[in-house]
């Protein structure tokens, strides 16, 4: 046995590249044991995963973590959002999943939004307006590319779904990973059945929305994994939802998180409803809203130019009058799913460390840009930014974002808070509790704070200049004529 003082649990995150596993202390948010493994990615116009791949990696990550997962009194899983798997009646994978940044449904998004009453339309219906990122326009997109794939799909299941059902045998979501689909009503909390109507989705092949706090079921028996049957299954998350369960955010508390996409967001004790589709109103997972937005280019697109330029991500130099927007795969936010990156301001005395700073500069001036629109309007704007992610512990990381927001920088010691806050779902189940009151009690955002520095305004409007100059080439993609 271990020498945890209370129950054990498990939180899983389920991401892009990889499934992490961390076996946890309840009682005192102590990490016992933890396990990874890879998945892979498509590379080409699409981003897709074989679902099997992600229970593998499951399997391989829990078998790391030895006996303390095989004492674990319950288990979450956090998951990668928007992904669309496809299920035939056996409960097999149809087709590989449709990732969160597999952008090939640009046109089935706008086109949704333009056929089913327009922007507003979608933000007061959805919360959000559909993005190429979102479920239903990935749907749209394999009805009209792969209606075979279609006709053969008899359950359609997010990627944290797909998990949570392999281990209790039950479609079930919740409402904050449920709030990413864009065919989920915000304003009363179901499916929506014009929208699913107009996709040609039977809301039959949905899973059961979860409520926060409910059981979702027990784990079944299994020779794959080391749970006891009967082991408490939590109703899981997406993985933003999950990462503001681990942070035990308050309303108002701004993130900052840089991974390979960077997203910002506060919870809210108030529906979100952007018309302008900068902000996804998204739920979160006990009862309250995540209004964020999310840019599909951050620390890949950065470390992509690093290898390019031969240089340590951290090898960067102060740059002027240079502008780099590192679009790589197209970008979300700002809307510019055809776009590539773009450079403007090269010189002969233009040095690598530059460039790469420039890099830096644009993927954090899209996510600043978006973070006052994520914000109430009675949120206090100088209160630390919570800094989380992978590039949260890199040095240029944090002083860009200290450079270009003007605030104090906050970075937690705790590292992978989606699986922490699934964790702490976990954990509410046993004792009754709020997850993101357990995370407070674990205090998961304790860390070292770096002060608020003068703020780059010339930086930022010239970024601001540059993007807005480029609107119609970005716009029109790179193999536009």
């Amino acid at each position: 046995m271990s020498a945890a003082e209370g129950p054990l649990v498990v939180g899983v995150d389920t991401s892009t590249q990889s499934t992490k596993a961390l076996v946890v202390d309840a009682s005192t948010g102590q990490v016992v044991a933890s396990g990874q493994a890879a998945h892979t990615v498509s590379s080409g116009a699409g981003r897709e995963s074989d679902p099997r791949q992600w229970w593998d990696a499951l399997c391989e990550a829990l078998s790391q973590c030895g006996d303390a997962a095989h004492e674990a009194a319950a288990v979450s899983i956090g998951g990668q959002q928007h992904g669309l798997v496809t299920l035939d009646d056996r409960g097999e994978p149809v087709r590989p999943a449709l990732l969160w940044n597999d952008v090939r449904s640009a046109p089935q998004a706008r086109r949704l939004t333009e056929e089913l009453g327009g922007a507003k339309f979608w933000a007061e219906r959805t919360g959000s307006v559909p993005a190429a990122s979102f479920t239903v326009t990935k749907w749209a997109w394999l009805a009209e590319n792969e209606p075979e794939s279609v006709r053969t799909t008899k359950a359609v299941r997010l990627p944290h779904d797909y998990l949570t059902e392999r281990l209790t045998g039950q479609g079930t979501t919740d409402r904050g990973d449920a709030s990413g689909t864009g065919w989920w009503a915000s304003g009363t909390e179901s499916y929506d059945e014009e929208i699913l109507a107009r996709v040609g989705l039977d809301p039959a092949m949905l899973p059961r929305v979860v409520r926060p706090g409910e059981v979702a079921g027990t784990v079944r028996d299994s020779h794959d994994l080391p749970f006891s049957k009967g082991t408490l299954v939590a109703p899981g998350t997406g993985d933003n939802a999950a990462a503001a369960l681990g942070l035990g955010l308050r309303p108002g508390a701004p993130v900052l998180s840089l991974g390979t996409s960077g997203t910002v967001y506060a919870v809210s004790t108030r529906r979100p409803a952007d018309p302008t589709g900068t902000v996804a109103g998204f739920a979160d997972a006990h009862g309250d809203w995540l209004p964020l937005a999310c840019t599909l280019n951050c620390t890949l697109a950065v470390d992509r130019l690093a290898s390019l330029l031969g240089l340590d991500r951290e090898a960067v130099e102060p740059t002027t009058g240079l502008t780099l927007l590192p679009y790589l795969d197209g970008e979300r936010t700002p809307n510019l799913p055809n776009a590539s990156g773009l450079l403007h301001g090269l010189r002969h005395d233009t040095t690598a460390g530059q460039l790469l700073q420039a890099a830096y500069d644009g993927a954090v001036h899209a996510l600043l840009g978006a973070l006052d629109l994520v914000l109430d309007d009675d949120a206090d704007r100088s209160a630390p930014l919570l800094l989380i992610g992978g590039g949260a512990r890199g040095t240029a990381w944090q002083q860009t974002v200290r450079r270009l927001s003007g605030r104090p920088v906050q970075v937690p010691e705790a590292r992978e808070l989606v699986a922490l806050g699934a964790a702490a779902q976990a954990a509410g189940l046993l004792t009754g509790e709020d997850p993101a009151a357990v995370a407070r009690r674990w205090n998961t955002t304790r860390g070292p704070v770096l002060d608020a520095v003068e703020r780059d305004e010339e930086t930022l409007a010239r970024i601001s200049g540059v993007l807005s100059d480029a609107a119609p080439l970005l716009e029109r993609g790179p193999e536009a004529h």
